[in-house]
C-alpha cells in the first residue's frame, strides 16, 4: 500500500537537508511575531488581512506564466484541499493567533502554540511506517517541558485584562493550535500524494487561494478599522502597514513555505513536528534582540529542552546500525 509520509527511517543526507530546511522555514516564520509589534496600530484582522493580500498577489505573479498547465493537472478535489489549507494553515491560524496574543498575552499563547510539536507527532505516530509513540516519548516530554518553561516565565509578569478576556484569549490559541495542527499534517500528505507538483508550485498556489479568500474578508476589515477609528491614522502608518504586510508575505509566506513545503517532502511527519520548534527558538531570539535584553534563565532552561527535544528525535528515526553476519 502507498505510504501518506515519507518513511521513518531515511537516508543521512536526506535527513539533514530536510532539517536545514526546517531551520530555514523557522528562521523566517519567526520574523511574523515582529509585526504586530512594528504596526501596533492595526488590530490582527488587519494584519491578517494585509500579509495575505500581499502574499497573495505576490504569488499570483510568480505563478502566472504556469497557470494554465498547473490549473489544468489539478482536479476538483485539490482546489478544495488548497482552500482548507489556505483556511487553517493561513487565514484562520493568523488571525486567532494575533488575536490570542492582544487577549491573552504572550505568555499564555507561547504556552499553548509550543504544544504544536507535541500534537504533530502524536497524529503522525498514527501514520503507516512511522516511528512507534514509545519511542518518540523522550522527545516529546522535553518538548513539553520547555513549553511549560516558556509560558512559566511569561506567566510571571502580570496578568493582562479580566478573566473573560483571558478566556477568549486562550480560546483563540487553542483554535490556533488545531487549525495548524490540521494544516501541517494536512499539507504533508498532500504534498506526498502530488509528486508531480513541485513544493515552490504548491506553496504558490496556496498562496493565490489564500489571497482570495483575504479578498473576500477586505471589505470587513476596511469597516472595522474605521470603526476602531483606524481611518484617523496618517500615510505613514498606512505605508508601514503595507511595508510590513510585504515583507511578512515574502519572507514568511513565500520563502519560509517553501522551504516548509521542501522539508515536508524530506522528513516523515513525526519528525516534521519537532521542526516547528525552531519557529519558536528565532521567534524567543528576535524578541530578545527586539526588546534589547539577555534571556531570563527560565528562558535559557526552555531553549535547552527544546534542543534535546529535536536531538532526541532525531535519535529515534536513526537508522539501527546493520548486525554483523546478518542476513540482507
Amino acid at each position: 500500500m502507498d505510504t501518506l509520509t515519507a518513511p521513518a527511517t531515511a537516508p543521512a543526507s536526506r535527513t539533514l537537508a530536510g532539517i536545514a530546511c526546517g531551520m530555514g522555514a523557522g528562521a523566517l516564520w519567526g520574523l511574523v511575531f515582529l509585526a504586530p509589534e512594528l504596526v501596533r496600530e492595526f488590530g490582527p484582522l488587519q494584519l491578517t488581512v494585509g500579509r495575505h493580500l500581499a502574499y497573495g498577489l505576490i504569488a499570483g505573479l510568480l505563478v502566472a506564466p504556469r497557470w494554465r498547465a498547473l490549473a489544468a493537472g489539478l482536479a476538483r478535489r485539490q482546489w478544495w484541499t488548497l482552500a482548507w489549507l489556505a483556511l487553517a494553515g493561513n487565514t484562520l491560524y493568523y488571525l486567532l493567533l494575533s488575536s490570542a496574543v492582544q487577549a491573552g498575552g504572550i505568555a499564555m499563547t507561547s504556552l499553548v502554540i509550543g504544544f504544536l510539536p507535541v500534537a504533530v507527532t502524536v497524529v503522525g505516530s498514527r501514520e503507516h511506517g512511522a516511528v512507534p509513540l514509545r519511542r518518540l516519548l523522550p522527545s516529546l516530554l522535553l518538548c513539553a517541558a520547555g513549553a511549560v518553561c516558556i509560558g512559566w516565565q511569561a506567566l510571571a509578569g502580570p496578568g493582562q485584562g479580566s478573566a473573560g478576556r483571558q478566556l477568549f484569549g486562550l480560546l483563540c490559541a487553542v483554535g490556533a493550535l488545531a487549525c495548524w495542527t490540521a494544516f501541517a499534517i494536512g499539507n504533508a500528505r498532500s504534498l506526498v500524494r502530488m509528486p508531480h507538483l513541485s513544493s515552490h508550485d504548491w506553496n504558490l498556489l496556496l498562496g493565490v487561494v489564500t489571497g482570495a479568500q483575504c479578498l473576500l474578508l477586505l471589505p470587513l476589515a476596511v469597516a472595522m478599522a474605521m470603526a476602531m477609528g483606524m481611518g484617523a491614522h496618517g500615510a505613514d502608518a498606512w505605508v508601514r502597514l503595507g511595508a510590513v504586510s510585504v515583507g511578512v508575505a515574502v519572507l514568511a509566506s513565500i520563502g519560509g513555505n517553501a522551504l516548509w513545503n521542501r522539508m515536508s517532502r524530506l522528513l516523515p511527519l513525526t519528525l516534521v513536528g519537532q521542526m516547528i520548534l525552531f519557529e519558536t527558538l528565532f521567534a524567543l531570539v528576535y524578541g530578545w534582540l527586539w526588546e534589547w535584553r539577555a534571556p531570563a534563565p527560565l528562558e535559557i532552561v526552555a531553549l535547552a529542552f527544546v534542543v534535546l527535544s529535536v536531538l532526541a528525535c532525531l535519535a529515534a528515526h536513526r537508522r539501527p546500525a546493520p548486525v554483523p553476519g546478518a542476513a540482507t
